[in-house]
């Protein structure tokens, strides 16, 4: 999937490029957060892995966050 992206990203410039790639950095934030929120923490057993996976899951939503908001002034 991630090969398919780079070859779609790559035939475009400009700000097309940037509203493309900007859109693929959300959905890409989305994922991991939910992957996060719903399965991993959920499920990890370990005090300190499950810490960690929450300082994750802060840095990822306030990156989701800045690429939302970059996003929106594009369009």
């Amino acid at each position: 999937q991630a090969e398919a992206t780079m070859k779609r990203l790559a035939a475009l410039d400009g700000a097309a490029f940037d509203r493309a790639y900007l859109a693929n950095e959300v959905a890409f934030h989305r994922t991991v957060n939910g992957a996060l929120e719903k399965q991993l923490i959920p499920s990890a057993d370990n005090g300190e892995l499950k810490a960690l996976l929450k300082t994750g899951l802060t840095l990822f939503r306030e990156h989701q966050a800045h690429a939302e908001h970059v996003s929106a002034s594009l369009k």
